[in-house]
């Protein structure tokens, strides 16, 4: 019993913490990109399917940052900075979280 309800508490745990990164990438979207992109988080996770974003942000965001540095130049040099590496890992969380086939929809409309 006490090794079932620990498991339960990593699960809960590890639930809580990429629940987080949804959040972060959320919250890290409106900040860093929503006025590069002129569109909402809503929209913006909406773009792709969940395969689709998971392919844009494997191999460090590679393909995410070429297509929307592309689609919008004023966002190329924040998408390519180093230092938002973080920020971008946490955004690839939230559009797959919420990517068009998800059925889950952002609360930042």
């Amino acid at each position: 019993m006490k090794k079932l309800l620990m498991i339960l508490a990593s699960v809960a745990l590890m639930v809580s913490v990429a629940q987080a990164d949804v959040k972060a990438g959320q919250k890290a979207y409106l900040k860093t990109l929503k006025a590069s992109f002129a569109m909402n988080g809503t929209k913006f996770a909406a773009e792709h399917s969940v395969a689709e974003w998971e392919a844009l942000f494997a191999d460090g965001a590679k393909g995410f940052i070429k297509e929307y540095s592309e689609r919008f130049p004023k966002a190329e040099k924040i998408l390519n900075n180093p230092s938002n590496a973080k920020k971008l890992k946490d955004i690839g969380d939230f559009v797959i979280e919420y990517g068009n086939d998800s059925g889950n929809v952002p609360s930042c409309g």
